[in-house]
This record gives structure tokens, C-alpha cells and sequence, in this order.
């Protein structure tokens, strides 16, 4: 039995169904985010997003989720900083996870993923994410699964058996990416991703549009996840996220344009968000 064919199934897809996850990362980030993100959702063909609860956008994002209930979000567990201006901590007190914080209190820059990885404490790490997740949970919102900011697949293995543990208990599914992980959990009846994981900051900026159209054109059998990042070209977005913002605003333009939406519908393309993975990873 092809993957394909098995996570199709499990989802009560033919099996010749092309699937995709559009989710829109980074929900909670800044307002310029939160705002490109709820029109993608309301506007455009995004069907999912993530939630980052130590942001100061989170509280903004948390409230946006609980005035629209359909909308499936998750949670995205952060404790990498990509932007130089504009850093942030961990929602645990910093003297219970020191391993979390370089020396001017913050979490570590993703230039600096490789010595975050070679020092950080599991158990610290562990206290975080549960910090993250019971977060929302406590604003009274249902996420349906988890996924990492800046650390494929958690960046090593016991990171992602940890979140693979919290995904278990918590009731979520699991952003995964490459085949060995689809592998394995697909031989446990799970559904998942079942194609490289597409990261929109990784695709050129020249022709952007084109290469989207293209790609959901050539969209593979089984399912396959999009991480999206859409924003604005605010004032506010070019002073927080100089080099980031126009990834962010090209996501957003594309995401919203009537071409993406004729396409996914002339190529047949099914859109979905995680709850149906959810309710197969909860009942195994």
C-alpha cells in the first residue's frame, strides 16, 4: 500500500486525492502579521494557522481565534528569535529555564540555533512548550496541533520525541517533515504530511507568484503542507522585519489573489486544515 494511498485513506480521500495543508506561521508574531493572516483565512485559500504564545502579538491573535471558533490554528512552539529588533522570552519564569536564554535574557537568534541545540536542557525545554500549550489552552482555545518555529522536525531527536510526547497527551497532531519520520508514524495508523515540508522564506522572490502557481500545478499525490507566512508591507512590518516583510507581504498577495484560488480549483486540489488529522491521532 503506497503512503499516499494510506493517508488518503485515513482520511476518507480517494486515493489519487491531491491534499494540502496551507498554514499560515507566526499567528501571534506582530499585528501586521495577525492582520495578513485573518484575511488569508477569511479572504484567501489559507485553512490553518499557528499560534506563537510568548509574542506580543499573542494576545491580539488569541482573541481574533476566539471571536471565529471555525478557524483551526495550532500551536507553534517558539523559543528561537529570528528578528534582530524585535526578541522576546519564555512564558516560564527565565530562572527556571536558564538553558532558554542568552545572556541578555532573550531566546537565542536563529544564527545561534546551532549552540542553542549543543546546550539546551530537555526537561527546561519540556516546562516551556507545556508553558506555551496550556496557554492556550487557558484562553479557552482548541488548537489542533503542534509544530515548531525555526526547528524542523524540533532540530534533534529528543526534542521531537518530547513534542511528539506532549502532541500524545495533549490531544494534537504533529507537523512532521522527510520520509523517515512519515515512515514511522504512518506504520502507527497516523496520519501525515507526506512530502517535504514547503518553508515560503526558501523560495526566491523573483517570480514568486509564478513559481507558487507552478508548484501547486505540479502538486504531488497524498498530503502535502505549505508553511506560509503571509504579512503587510506596514510601516510597522518594515521596522520590525526589515528583511523579512517582503516574504511576508508576497505570501499575502498571492494567498489572497483570485489566481491562487482558480488554480487549486481547476486543478482539484483538496484544501484542509489539521482537525481531520486530529481526529484520526486522537482515536489511536
Amino acid at each position: 500500500m503506497s503512503k499516499a494511498y494510506q493517508t488518503n485513506r485515513l482520511l476518507g480521500h480517494p486515493p489519487d486525492a491531491r491534499l494540502l495543508i496551507l498554514n499560515a506561521d507566526d499567528f501571534g508574531m506582530y499585528r501586521a502579521i495577525n492582520e495578513a493572516i485573518m484575511r488569508t483565512l477569511k479572504e484567501g485559500v489559507v485553512c490553518s494557522t499557528t499560534l506563537m504564545a510568548p509574542w506580543p502579538g499573542a494576545a491580539q491573535a488569541m482573541q481574533l481565534l476566539r471571536e471565529n471558533p471555525e478557524i483551526a490554528f495550532g500551536v507553534h512552539l517558539t523559543v528561537i528569535c529570528d528578528l534582530d529588533k524585535y526578541r522576546w522570552g519564555p512564558l516560564t519564569p527565565k530562572e527556571k529555564v536558564p538553558s532558554l536564554v542568552d545572556e541578555a535574557g532573550y531566546f537565542y537568534n536563529e544564527k545561534r540555533v546551532t549552540e542553542f541545540l549543543a546546550q539546551v536542557n530537555l526537561a527546561e525545554l519540556e516546562l516551556e512548550f507545556r508553558a506555551q500549550i496550556k496557554a492556550v489552552l487557558a484562553a479557552g482555545l482548541k488548537p489542533t496541533h503542534l509544530d515548531w518555529h525555526c526547528l524542523h522536525n524540533g532540530g534533534q531527536d529528543d526534542i521531537f520525541e518530547m513534542t511528539f510526547g506532549l502532541a500524545r497527551e495533549y490531544g494534537l497532531a504533529l507537523r512532521i517533515g522527510g520520509p523517515a519520520l512519515v515512515e514511522r508514524l504512518q506504520r502507527q495508523g497516523l496520519p501525515t504530511n507526506e512530502h517535504d515540508l514547503l518553508d515560503s522564506f526558501r523560495i526566491d522572490l523573483a517570480d514568486k507568484p509564478a513559481r507558487y502557481a507552478q508548484m501547486l500545478r505540479d502538486l504531488p499525490v497524498g498530503l502535502s503542507e505549505w508553511a506560509v507566512h503571509p504579512g503587510l508591507d506596514s510601516a510597522e512590518a518594515q521596522a520590525i522585519d526589515p528583511d523579512g516583510w517582503p516574504v511576508r507581504y508576497s505570501d499575502f498577495e498571492f494567498l489572497i489573489s483570485p489566481e491562487a484560488r482558480q488554480i487549486i480549483e481547476e486543478e482539484g486540489i483538496i484544501l484542509l486544515n489539521y482537525r481531520p488529522l486530529q481526529e484520526v491521532w486522537q482515536g489511536k
